[in-house]
């Protein structure tokens, strides 16, 4: 599985960003996928995953009512609606895919993930 994770970019606090993840191969649709952020000296830190069939999710508790992530297996992509951004949301955000199949929980742990993406940078403007 190779992810691309695209739709960073700057905004004002809060405004509103959607983040995308690529996935090619065709096991995607089975695995548990997720959104991690690292922010400079910081380590990376879990924002929001989903099942494979989308029936649970999970969120951070700091994006919680903010951020909305969805997947589409039939076009093998990942998205992560980003709402009311704030200062403390900037950071480089990685889509990552955990390698079992038809898991019915997320984790959150970044070591529990086997595929990423290369992230893309989110700025936001007080």
């Amino acid at each position: 599985v190779q992810l691309q994770a695209s739709g960073g970019g700057l905004v004002q606090a809060g405004g509103s960003l959607r983040l995308s993840c690529a996935a090619s191969g065709r096991t995607f649709s089975n695995y548990v996928m997720a959104w991690f952020r690292q922010a400079p000296g910081k380590e990376r830190e879990f924002v929001a995953g989903i099942t494979w069939s989308g029936s649970n999710t999970a969120y951070a508790d700091s994006v919680k009512g903010r951020f909305t992530i969805s997947r589409d297996n039939a076009k093998n992509t990942m998205s992560l609606q980003m709402n009311s951004l704030k200062p403390e949301d900037m950071a480089v955000y990685y889509c990552a895919a955990r390698a079992r199949n038809r898991e019915p929980v997320v984790l959150r742990g970044p070591q529990q993930y086997d595929y990423w993406g290369q992230g893309t940078l989110v700025t936001v403007s007080s």
